[in-house]
Parts: C-alpha cells; structure tokens; sequence
C-alpha cells in the first residue's frame, strides 16, 4: 500500500536519511523508535512532502513519484490520502475545536458544510470529545488538544496517519489519554506510522516496531522479537538505555 525506497535528505551537508526503505500494508501500525537526531520526523516530513527528500521514490494507493521531483498535482493526490498528526498539535487558536476539524474539509476538500460538520462531529464522537465541539484550544487541556488534531486527520478518511511524537509535548497524566485513541485506531483497522518514545505503546500496539539511529533503519522486527530478543547490539543498547533512564518500561 505504501512503499519508500532509498529515500535520503541532507540538511546543510549533513545526511540525516542515508538510504530508506521502508514497506507498510493495509492495518499496520509501525511504530519508529530511536534517539534525538535520527531522522524519524524527517522521514514522516519526506513522506508527506512537509520536507523535500533529495532522492527517492514513493508508491503508495497506486501512486507512483520520485520524492524529490513530484509535481504540486502528486504532492495534493498524496496528501489527500494521508493524515498527519503533530507534536504540537497546530490548531488554530481562534476556531473552535469543531471548525479546527471542518476547516480542512471545507477548504482542502471542498465539502458542503453540512456533510464537513456530520464528518467533524463522527471524528470528535470517536476520540471522546463530541461536548467539547464548541471550545476553542485554550479552554482544552494538552490532551484534549491533540485529541482534536487525531480527529482532525481522522475526518479526512485518510488510507494513512503519520504521528509525529504525539504525546512527547504533554504532561505524563494527559499521555495515556490520547495513546488509549491511537490504540482504539488501531483496533479499528487504521493504518499508522507512529514515531514515539511510548515503548510499551509500541510493543502492544504495533504490527512492527524499527529503529532508527544515523539516518537508517538499524533493525525492524515484530514488536515480540523486537523487544525480547533484538538481532542488532545497537538496538539492545537503545533498549537498555531507555529503560534505565525509565525505570519502568519492562
């Protein structure tokens, strides 16, 4: 459904993606670990053309470009069938939580209001939110936030989401909140990329978990053989080093 291949990007000279590959099939939920720096949101950001790769080629629902050199018409065809749910959440601060998840309906997709609204509240109902439909962003806490981004990109019918560090911008109690949706996605058949440091949310939730580390994929496995009985040193190290830095990933 979705294939990369020798996808790379430099930043002023300096490689942050060597040569990625990566397949992902209807239902999966991949979830991509590893330390600061390794090109985990740049992969996410090449992928959903946010950033341009410097090479690569991209096949996804039947859509085939090169990375570096797709047309704005590839560009929209791809990002109509993509989700993306930041960091940061990016809502905007003077709509309120219901026009945050229409906007992009009415304005991208050209929706009549009535059915952006119907799509809207469906997506706000499924990540807990529905009676906060007329609050704007300040008035939500962080969790509730970023659930209005997740329903956001649910509204779209995405074939895919892309996660970029979801929970790492919030207070430990509002974390488990917004995994408890990613994991109701899941449930449901959604197909994910979730980059995160929720290591217990990727070995319960994921299809397949990778590491990243240097701008390649170091190792990827099944999220059992992956957390059990890793093949690389470098993947044993990483997991040792968070769970001592942890103290309660097991």
């Amino acid at each position: 459904m979705l294939k990369i291949e020798h996808l790379k990007k430099q930043f002023d000279g300096q490689a942050v993606l060597r040569d990625v590959s990566l397949e992902v099939d209807p239902g999966d939920v991949i979830t991509i670990l590893g330390p600061s720096g390794s090109g985990k949101t740049t992969l996410l950001r090449c992928v959903s053309f946010l950033e341009r790769a410097d090479a690569g080629t991209l096949d996804f629902d039947g859509i085939r470009t090169d990375l570096h050199g797709a047309d704005r018409r590839t560009v929209a065809a791809v990002r109509r069938k993509m989700g993306f749910v930041f960091q940061s959440y990016n809502l905007f601060s003077n709509m309120t939580a219901l026009r945050n998840v229409t906007e992009g309906l009415t304005v991208a997709r050209k929706l009549p209001k009535a059915e952006a609204e119907r799509r809207a509240m469906a997506a706000l109902e499924r990540v807990g939110l529905a009676d906060k439909r007329n609050a704007y962003p300040s008035q939500l806490s962080g969790g509730q936030q970023q659930r209005v981004a997740i329903a956001r990109a649910m509204a779209l019918e995405p074939d895919v989401i892309l996660f970029d560090e979801p929970t790492s911008a919030l207070d430990p109690e509002l974390v488990g909140e917004v995994l408890a949706v990613m994991r109701r996605l899941a449930e449901d058949g959604m197909t994910m990329l979730v980059v995160t440091h929720e290591l217990n949310f990727a070995r319960q939730v994921s299809t397949r978990t990778l590491l990243m580390d240097g701008g390649v994929i170091v190792e990827q496995a099944p999220p059992e053989q992956f957390f059990t009985h890793p093949q690389q040193e470098r993947t044993r190290q990483f997991l040792q080093s968070f769970r001592e830095r942890e103290g309660h990933v097991h």
